[in-house]
């Protein structure tokens, strides 16, 4: 009986309309770099505060999932992640641009995100407050080893070799170290520089490694792809064979990592791609524009928007930091976090949820039908683009903290990622080191100092174990791989 009272309140037209406007914002908002959901929330709740408790979340709500959706776009056609979230989009959506399969990419993008955002909801909807319960279980040393099974996506992602992928990887943790410790409150390597107290800012580093740098490689060519852009084809085209098995293995991943607090999209979508590239028979394809590895971290990230409203709405502890920007505006409309939103304001709560529902339906026919439109981008000359792209990099950079610091910041990661790019190292690997450096130092310091040094700590959990074993497993496999190409290569060598 609440669901269809939850239903009547969002089949309005005002509701359907504030839903419409939310996704479409959320779109252009997440296509942006530097603007990021959690940035468009936060700005919004001022906003909102005027409408009824439904409307305003149904807003927030919708810019929520456009963004996470929208994110992809760039980062398919221009190497230009939107949102953090679709750094691991661009690792094979580009290629597939410069191949002239801008289109598919984007459509594979649109229906991963798609199910991925749908389930993670239906979850959210149906078992929120038992799934609530499992990301209690996660303490200091599951975090530690949950940021580690991320880490080993530095073998996955790294595009020169074994070596120097690792050697990424190390650098972009050594960069994570950067900043204050959060242990000891002492600051590090931050060479007497205020601005570097709090750590070097993420949003810069990645808009310079990933969309300068890349503008930096396209000064040489007139256009992204030399392949005409054929909107009839692009429709045709059909999603790839066996790519429904990759969608389900990241909109898994992203659920249960969104559920955990403190997690975000973006590890679940560096999750996923680890994941989906353990698990694909066309290994020798990722880095070179696997549609797998697109269709794994695009559901990944999306299904972090259902899973991490689970502990906010039933316990009141934010998934990540867009959740945290959504409690404010719970907060704001009078809504405290916690079962009464399930019991006294469940009209207000489910039709929240089912708004997320519609709010997917939307975002996937916006992108189904603009996706061939989308794809033409690759065929503007490079002039344009590069100085379109440095203008919105710098306006993205700069209005995060409103600091010029940040631009600078921004150049010295794109010169440094240049001609770290040019020598074979893995700039993807580097920030995914970046990413999981914090949450491995503050998960591994947290349960040292609970143990008294005790590292039996680190396994001591079933949830412990489970990570271990899973760590493990994707280790294996791009190992084995290594180690069988280092012998083929030495067995054609002795043939000649």
């Amino acid at each position: 009986m609440i669901l269809l009272d939850a239903l009547q309140a969002v089949m309005t037209v005002d509701a359907l309309f504030a839903i419409f406007v939310g996704t479409v914002s959320g779109i252009i908002i997440g296509g942006m770099p530097g603007l990021t959901a959690t940035m468009a929330v936060a700005l919004l709740i001022p906003i909102t505060f005027s409408f009824t408790p439904l409307i305003g979340l149904s807003i927030m709500g919708g810019v929520y999932a456009g963004a996470m959706y929208g994110g992809s776009i760039p980062a398919i056609l221009l190497s230009t992640p939107g949102t953090p979230a679709a750094a691991a989009t661009a690792i094979e959506g580009y290629p597939l641009t410069q191949q002239g399969k801008g289109g598919l990419a984007l459509k594979v993008s649109v229906v991963a995100s798609f199910v991925g955002g749908t389930f993670s909801v239906f979850v959210l909807l149906a078992i929120a407050p038992i799934l609530a319960d499992f990301a209690l279980k996660f303490g200091p040393a599951e975090y530690f080893l949950l940021a580690l099974m991320g880490l080993t996506g530095v073998v996955s992602v790294a595009t020169g070799g074994l070596a120097k992928g690792i050697i990424s990887g190390l650098i972009g943790l050594i960069i994570a170290l950067i900043g204050t410790d959060p242990m000891t409150g002492m600051t590090r390597y931050d060479f007497g520089m205020v601005e570097l107290y709090e750590g070097v800012s993420f949003m810069p580093a990645l808009i310079g490694m990933f969309s300068i740098t890349q503008m930096l490689a396209l000064t040489s060519e007139k256009s992204i792809s030399n392949s005409d852009v054929d909107l009839k084809s692009i429709k045709r085209d059909k999603m790839p064979k066996g790519i429904w098995p990759f969608i389900a293995f990241g909109t898994g991943v992203g659920t249960v990592v969104g559920i955990i607090p403190g997690e975000g999209a973006t590890i679940a979508a560096f999750l996923s791609y680890n994941v989906a590239k353990a698990k694909s028979k066309l290994k020798h394809l990722f880095g070179k524009g696997n549609p797998e590895g697109i269709a794994a971290a695009e559901a990944g990230n999306n299904a972090c928007v259902g899973g991490s409203l689970v502990p906010l709405l039933t316990l009141g502890v934010p998934g990540n930091t867009v959740s945290a920007a959504l409690m404010g505006g719970l907060m704001i409309q009078g809504l405290i976090p916690g079962p009464e939103l399930f019991t006294k304001h469940a009209v207000i709560t489910y039709g929240f949820i089912l708004s997320l529902f519609i709010a997917n339906i939307v975002f996937l026919v916006i992108g189904l039908f603009f996706a061939p439109y989308f794809a033409k981008i690759a065929k503007i000359p490079t002039s344009i683009l590069v100085a379109a792209i440095s203008v919105f990099a710098i306006i993205g950079s700069y209005s995060i903290n409103n600091s010029m610091f940040d631009v600078w910041l921004m150049l010295l990661f794109a010169f440094s990622g240049f001609f770290l790019d040019k020598l074979g190292f893995s700039l993807s690997a580097i920030i995914l080191g970046m990413i999981l450096g914090p949450i491995a130092e503050n998960g591994f310091t947290q349960a040292m100092t609970i143990s008294a040094g005790d590292s039996s700590i680190f396994f001591a959990s079933t949830i412990a174990k489970i990570l271990w074993a899973i760590t493990i497993i994707l280790l294996i496999q791009p190992l084995f791989t290594h180690y069988k190409d280092r012998r083929q290569r030495a067995k054609a060598m002795r043939a000649e």
